[in-house]
């Protein structure tokens, strides 16, 4: 099977939702679809992420973590960061969990590095744009976190079936996007139960349209994406911003700057990566 059969295969088979996932991406996607049922009380998430103590340590990180600690306030318990989270925030923990799960039975060390390299820059954009919609374009902070950390799922999918098609990552990166990207994401996103407007954004980064200043979630995908230090290992997009160029990034934002904000919010953005890379 050559390559393109074998995206036009995997493509085929996501659009169907025959999806096939590492056996934990089950008990998270319970998870998941618990903490979005809108009865889901904090009491009723702390008893959920407790069962999991991976998550329970990660959603106290980030509890303390700049972003989400202003006060500086240090606090121990699951319930407390619960508390201070939210429940949105917790969604995205759990889908950290799960985009990193579906990449996880990947055994090949080649494969493996396009694995890591792709939560690395999945974790940096995901961090970004949690920070520019809460500064700049003013979208839910949330939704943007949220959004950073699904973005290449379909990617992760594609690294997690490559051992079942040798040679799929052979040949030009502009392949997985003309055959691959889109009909996979998509069969993916839906699998997770992604929300519309976050399914949406991703859509327009796969286009590459986004305006400066950014105005929407798309823009703000967009340009967390153009932004993060860590490209993706699957390609780079005809027409995307280099990292040279996305340094020079700048524009008005009320009294001050992008670049302002962007150097006033390292510590959050960093703080965020860090715990996505825990």
């Amino acid at each position: 099977m050559d390559r393109l059969d074998a995206f036009n295969t995997i493509a085929a088979q996501a659009s169907r939702g025959e999806l096939a996932f590492p056996a934990n991406v089950d008990a998270s996607i319970k998870l998941q679809r618990a903490l979005m049922d809108p009865d889901c009380h904090a009491d009723v998430a702390t008893r959920l992420i407790q069962a999991d103590p991976l998550l329970a340590a990660r959603t106290v990180a980030i509890a303390n973590s700049v972003a989400y600690n202003r006060s500086g306030t240090e606090i121990s318990s699951v319930r407390s960061a619960v508390q201070r989270l939210g429940v949105r925030t917790l969604q995205s923990l759990v889908a950290a969990v799960l985009v990193r799960q579906i990449g996880s039975r990947v055994a090949d060390p080649v494969l493996r590095d396009y694995v890591s390299r792709l939560w690395e820059h999945t974790a940096h954009t995901a961090a970004l744009a949690q920070v520019i919609a809460r500064r700049v374009t003013h979208v839910d902070p949330d939704t943007a976190l949220f959004a950073g950390i699904v973005h290449e799922v379909g990617a992760f999918y594609l690294l997690s079936r490559a051992q079942d098609f040798p040679g799929i990552m052979d040949g030009e990166p502009a392949e997985w996007i003309d055959h691959g990207e889109v009909e996979i994401g998509r069969g993916v996103l839906a699998k997770l139960m992604v929300p519309e407007s976050v399914m949406d954004a991703v859509e327009s980064m796969w286009r590459g349209m986004r305006a400066l200043p950014p105005e929407n979630l798309g823009d703000t995908l967009l340009l967390a994406d153009d932004l993060a230090p860590v490209p993706s290992p699957m390609h780079t997009r005809p027409g995307a911003t280099t990292a040279q160029a996305a340094r020079t990034i700048d524009f008005a934002i009320g009294d001050g700057t992008f670049d302002a904000i962007l150097r006033e919010s390292a510590d959050e953005v960093q703080s965020l990566y860090a715990v996505l890379m825990l």
